[in-house]
């Protein structure tokens, strides 16, 4: 069978597996739509929230990332999970106790404000669809290189099948479909990787392949050899740290608390029956994401090793080069049709020469002149791997199968944040407040459907930030969401005043500085302000600004709270009781 056939057949069958879940899974009620019913096994429920959480980011950009800045995408890594890890300890027990459908109605009854409830739909708002902008992008990635079709059509079916499930389905549906994404992205991320490890190491764990020797007999370390490669072309060490150590804390910290605060998890913890079955699917949720991001770096520097000996035309020293080499590969003649890697020809010698042309000195003894790799996106780098490693192409198909499932289990799980805040927030809790259980239903379908719209657009015409930085829906949602709660949950002076002002404080300027950073907005033309460390205040990169922004949330919440009269008694105890453990709950 060809690779397109492959293509259709694992994907069509994945995507009739999705349409199945979501029919006999239809949500009846509100709390069906929007909490499951609070009736999902912790064990599923962790699962559920895997896929949630484990975006086209993490399946398809992750080891992109890794794969080409080395050590310094560790961050990702390490703001990722351990963002997971704070929502777990420190939010999603407490919230579930709480007993509400969404994160802003949390916010509005612990603030006893409409106003604060408002403001937490905006700052929720904001970073779902900045967020699942990026899921959409995934879509017509995947779709525009695997089913020979465009990146616009793509997107449309993806918008589709996520209509199908999420607006019958609800979270009801939703839940259960993204446990059947998860065993599709699970296995298509991690079978590839162990035949590549097997390739280059013969180890076929990858988590212990990425530390083994290389298997062509040439007595390196895997890592040690692809440091060797880079270096010899001009680049710098993979194993090396390029990026400053504040902006390495920075961005780290606010990856970590935008996770923490990304509405679209939290509400996972909102569907389980009991408080201990919140802590119970937080563990099972982090065992199921660990599988894919011990696996992550493996499959970054392998992608990255592949990459270099596929069209680096033999050994630095030998520019004639191994015959096997002298022609460019297939694979890239493929990904080139999708726009999304190009080279040029510079010497017309048919072979393609990639290095750092500033540090390279050697490349005009041998003829090269310049880099020819004109472009290469990152987002390719997972879904091209199979290719490159010459992999059957069931494997190939599977990755994408993997790519698409990823995508839309996140892009779902954002649209009905996005719809529930709309529907419960705004139209049921300030401009509806009496219609009735079957009418918010309708609203709660019609916002999703909206939603969905409005995301597919976006999706077709990408506004500049949020295809450039991708790291905004973090900062967002944790200059923005995350240190309201954190105060909500365990601060009892805080009041409404304060954390307004801190949620607006804290949104605002981080996207001030996003925006004129970037040189968007307020500047028509980057030039005028590069995206330069010398630029930037304090050299905090635009991407790390988040945690300077939360900063800001927590220090204007309290200092206004301080100066202004203190919540209610019953607020206080509210908050009190929240903290208290009750047995069996």
């Amino acid at each position: 069978m060809s690779l397109k056939a492959w293509t259709y057949l694992i994907v069509g069958a994945s995507f009739l597996l999705y349409i199945v879940i979501a029919i006999r899974s239809k949500a009846k009620d509100t709390s069906a739509f929007y909490v499951a019913s609070k009736g999902v096994h912790p064990v599923l429920n962790g699962m559920a929230t895997g896929a949630d959480w484990m975006s086209a980011a993490s399946f398809i950009s992750m080891a992109g990332l890794i794969a080409f800045l080395g050590y310094d995408a560790s961050v990702y890594l390490m703001g990722w999970t351990g963002g997971y890890c704070l929502l777990a300890m420190l939010l999603a027990p407490y919230l579930r106790k709480f007993g509400k459908f969404t994160v802003s109605e949390f916010i509005g009854e612990r603030y006893y404000s409409n106003t604060a409830r408002m403001v937490a739909v905006l700052c929720l708002v904001t970073a779902s669809v900045t967020y699942v902008i990026g899921q959409m992008k995934g879509i017509g990635v995947v779709f525009s290189r695997s089913l020979d079709i465009s990146f616009a059509n793509g997107i449309v079916i993806g918008m589709i099948i996520v209509f199908i499930y999420a607006v019958f389905g609800g979270m009801k549906g939703v839940t259960n479909t993204q446990i059947a994404q998860y065993c599709v992205l699970i296995f298509a991320y991690t079978v590839p990787a162990i035949f590549i490890s097997m390739t280059l190491t013969g180890v076929p764990i990858p988590q212990l392949g990425l530390g083994s020797a290389m298997s062509n007999g040439n007595g390196m370390y895997l890592l040690d050899n692809l440091d060797k490669i880079l270096t010899d072309l001009g680049f710098a060490q993979y194993t090396a740290q390029k990026m400053s150590t504040t902006n390495m804390l920075f961005l780290t910290m606010s990856l970590m608390i935008g996770t923490a605060g990304l509405p679209h998890v939290i509400m996972r913890f909102f569907t389980v029956p009991k408080v201990k079955d919140a802590r119970s699917s937080a563990g099972w949720a982090l065992v199921f994401i660990a599988l894919l991001y011990t696996t992550a770096p493996a499959v970054g520097a392998m992608a990255r090793m592949n990459l270099m000996h596929t069209i680096q035309i033999g050994e630095i020293g030998s520019p004639d080069g191994n015959i096997e080499y002298a022609k460019v590969p297939s694979w890239f003649k493929s990904w080139e049709k999708t726009g999304l890697l190009k080279f040029e020809d510079k010497n017309g010698d048919g072979r393609i020469q990639y290095y750092n042309e500033k540090n390279m000195k050697k490349a005009a003894s041998y003829g090269w002149k310049g880099n020819e790799m004109v472009k290469v996106d990152r987002d390719i780098m997972v879904l091209a791997n199979p290719e490159i490693a010459g992999l059957p192409y069931w494997v190939i198909a599977l990755v994408t199968a993997g790519g698409v499932a990823a995508a839309l289990s996140t892009a779902a799980g954002l649209l009905l944040a996005i719809a529930t805040a709309v529907s419960h927030d705004v139209l049921k809790g300030w401009l509806m407040p009496d219609i009735d259980d079957k009418k918010e239903l309708l609203y709660s379908r019609i916002a999703i459907g909206c939603a969905i719209l409005v995301a597919g657009y976006l999706g077709l015409n990408p506004p500049g930030f949020a295809a450039q930085v991708v790291a905004l829906a973090f900062g967002l949602a944790a200059s923005s969401i995350f240190p309201a709660i954190m105060m909500g949950i365990f601060s009892k002076r805080v009041n409404s005043t304060g954390a307004i002002a801190g949620m607006l404080c804290g949104l605002g300027t981080t996207l001030v500085y996003i925006f004129v950073f970037k040189g968007w907005f307020f500047f028509k033309s980057t030039a005028m302000l590069p995206d330069n460390v010398d630029y930037w205040l304090f050299g905090i990169k635009p991407q790390a600004f988040g945690f300077v922004g939360a900063c800001i949330n927590f220090l204007v919440a309290f200092v206004v709270s301080r100066n202004t009269e203190p919540p209610p008694e019953r607020i206080q105890k509210l908050v009190e009781s929240i903290r208290v453990p009750i047995a069996n709950k």
